[in-house]
């Protein structure tokens, strides 16, 4: 099949950055060191770059091959290698078509908080009640929702070089040296008789004190649930930017610095917090995740340094926000290129739609606070009830990606076979260094995997442990 000359990327390096910047995002901020200090530091850590080498790698070059292969984005890739599998490429496309709206959502949260530091109110961002006096609000929410949502937009609408591309090559430069920064900060505080340096070891020293077969096993299943979401599979997201990649790059060298960005990103993003929290909360402190890490503890701590905290807060949310920006981008595109793709419309129209789509649904979103609250209990979700922002989230997270992660293992397991992938990945001569492990993980330890990480997004995981007796 013939395709229409396709934009891209204008080399490896902008490829590189814009990937690395979809797989940089909120998840391995404020979820990462969670699931890391949970899970016992250190053991986590070795344990999820075991992953990262094997698990991770095989999915990411995954998906970037199917891209380039087909010239196409998820919602017509899928079905241009099989026919069959054309409601895997729906499937698929579901997924950042949800996300996107909800993260629109926390972007405009997390400029919110900037703004505050900035204006150095920061001391009225540690008050008890200004997240939750924020998010219930009618006005202020949706603003910021639709100044994050157009800042997107107009990036995706300027293309892949001009937009994407360019805004990567600033965005990651600065985010990682605002990173960097922050860990040093934060590895040399001291309060009382806790340092930084002992928040720093209890991170990385692998601990497995008082844990039984069952804790371990649910360390694993942790780090695979992290790594799955931080590298952006499963999303479209990989697909779409490897339909973008140009046949001459070397396929195995970019995955493979991809995985290397992500991967460190996510360490920095344990120093840059871990150490922060236990200086300042103790080890109770590590139960803080998610939004109520993000927006609750850690502007508590910024407080607690005093005058130095609003500075260090201002260039905590720019970090958040450059990260929360790279990956709003990649999830938009993945959308926009699919319906470029399915319908034959031109950029500018298919990304006028999505923003219209996307406005009324991430209103919609915020008004979930509000006017649309209702309280539900999840199955494997921390916290007593859930709301819209949290359905959406665990739809698209729990039940549909893994769903489209296994059809991919199948499909290019055992219906195409590896060969389809490792012969896209190493056509100019290129050397597939983990090509035997590959083809075992593609076939028969991925799918495995994936069907536990779907068991225990069900709740249905500790129930079997239950049931067999398994401690």
């Amino acid at each position: 099949m013939e395709h229409k000359k396709r934009s891209t990327f204008s080399g490896s390096l902008g490829f590189i950055m814009a990937a690395a910047g979809s797989a940089v995002g909120l998840g391995n901020i404020w979820r990462f060191p969670y699931l890391a200090a949970k899970g016992g530091g250190g053991l986590f850590l070795v344990i999820y770059l075991g992953l990262a080498l094997t698990f991770g790698f095989t999915l990411l070059m995954t998906e970037i091959a199917i891209g380039r292969k087909t010239k196409q984005s998820q919602l017509t890739a899928y079905g241009e290698l099989n026919g069959k599998f054309k409601w895997l490429g729906v499937v698929a496309s579901l997924v950042p078509f949800i996300i996107f709206n909800y993260y629109c959502a926390i972007g405009g949260w997390v400029l919110k908080y900037l703004i505050t530091f900035i204006t150095g109110a920061g001391k009225q961002a540690a008050d008890d009640s200004f997240f939750g006096g924020f998010i219930t609000g009618y006005t202020q929410p949706i603003i910021f929702n639709v100044i994050f949502l157009a800042a997107t937009c107009t990036i995706v609408y300027l293309g892949v070089s001009k937009g994407i591309e360019s805004m990567s090559k600033i965005m990651m430069p600065i985010l990682i040296v605002l990173i960097v920064a922050i860990c040093i900060f934060a590895v040399t505080l001291k309060n009382g008789d806790r340092t930084g340096l002992q928040g720093l070891k209890y991170f990385i020293v692998p601990s497995i004190e008082g844990k039984t077969f069952r804790d371990v096993f649910n360390v694993v299943v942790d780090a695979m649930n992290q790594l799955f979401f931080s590298i952006s599979v499963a999303m479209g997201i990989m697909v779409t930017y490897g339909s973008y990649l140009k046949d001459e790059d070397d396929l195995v060298k970019s995955v493979n610095r991809i995985e290397l960005f992500d991967t460190g990103i996510a360490i920095l993003a344990g120093i840059m917090i871990i150490p922060t929290v236990f200086v300042f909360m103790g080890e109770e402190g590590m139960n803080s995740h998610g939004a109520g890490l993000m927006f609750v503890a850690i502007p508590k701590i910024f407080e607690q340094m005093g005058t130095v905290g609003t500075i260090v807060g201002a260039a905590f949310f720019l970090m958040v926000l450059f990260a929360a920006l790279t990956s709003s981008i990649s999830i938009l595109e993945a959308i926009v290129s699919s319906l470029m793709d399915q319908f034959h419309i031109s950029r500018a129209k298919a990304t006028v739609i999505e923003a219209v789509i996307a406005l009324v649904l991430s209103i919609i979103v915020c008004l979930g606070y509000n006017l649309f609250y209702f309280e539900v209990k999840l199955p494997n979700t921390p916290g007593a009830t859930n709301q819209l922002l949290d359905v959406a989230d665990y739809i698209s997270n729990n039940l549909l990606m893994p769903i489209v992660s296994i059809g991919t293992c199948i499909l290019i397991g055992w219906i195409l076979k590896p060969k389809a992938i490792i012969e896209e990945a190493t056509k100019n001569g290129e050397k597939f260094g983990r090509r035997s492990m590959y083809v075992v993980m593609i076939r028969y330890i991925a799918p495995i995997l994936l069907f536990i990480l779907l068991l225990k997004s069900l709740g249905l995981l500790d129930i079997i442990f239950d049931f067999i007796g398994l401690q």
